[in-house]
């Protein structure tokens, strides 16, 4: 699906991964571990910037607008595949089709909230799930999240991962959560001090390893491993 061979990837002249060599197959579920800073985010953006064409993306941004409803927020995935009459008509007056698809989403996301609501009244989790529904709304075959889950509880994260992965053949996520990654995802790459330092399959793989690498904390208790 993508290759990268020797990359160097930062922002503003500032290189944050340097000598990147990674690549990525279709039907996959990679996570991305390391811990904070040390250019996880950077490598999925640039990864979703060379794919953005088949990928939906859920950023930690999450981009939402805040004064408009639920509805118009996940709808917004959907701009490129309607006209611009069509788009500002449902902006003006929602259409039946659409309200139903989304409300189907909104509900396997467990986000039982009226779709006329505005962002803006949300909580945290519920704002992150209204993101996941927009990712979800663009229909795309690749699914890349950063930190998709982490004002989940973890039982709702796992649930919520699992309808992604039904919904989409390829997917790349940045995770806090190393227990989530191993069990879950097919392959795993750790980032740490600026460079790719791991790249195996999870199955291989224990929390020993990943802890070689860089300390892990348990979410849930807030202690080092």
């Amino acid at each position: 699906m993508l290759s990268l061979v020797d990359v160097d990837l930062g922002y503003n002249q500032q290189i944050i991964l340097s000598k990147v060599n990674l690549s990525f197959n279709a039907n996959e579920h990679v996570a991305i571990l390391g811990p904070s800073g040390v250019g996880k985010t950077t490598l999925l953006h640039h990864l979703y910037q060379q794919l953005s064409e088949q990928t939906c993306l859920c950023s930690q941004a999450q981009g939402l607008v805040d004064n408009l409803s639920i509805y118009h927020n996940v709808f917004i995935g959907g701009l490129a595949r309607h006209s611009r009459w069509y788009n500002l008509a449902n902006l003006l007056l929602p259409f039946k089709k659409p309200q139903l698809h989304i409300s189907d989403i909104c509900q396997q996301l467990e986000l039982v909230v009226p779709l006329q609501q505005k962002v803006s009244e949300l909580s945290g989790g519920q704002r992150q799930r209204v993101a996941l529904a927009r990712a979800l709304f663009q229909q795309q075959p690749v699914f890349m999240g950063d930190e998709p889950f982490s004002a989940l509880d973890p039982l709702m994260g796992l649930r919520l991962l699992n309808l992604i992965k039904q919904a989409h053949p390829s997917v790349i996520c940045v995770l806090h959560d190393a227990e989530l990654a191993l069990a879950h995802f097919d392959r795993i790459i750790v980032i740490s001090d600026g460079k790719v330092v791991l790249d195996d399959k999870a199955e291989q793989l224990t929390l020993a390893h990943l802890s070689q690498h860089y300390a892990l904390t348990d979410a849930a208790k807030n202690v080092v491993i």
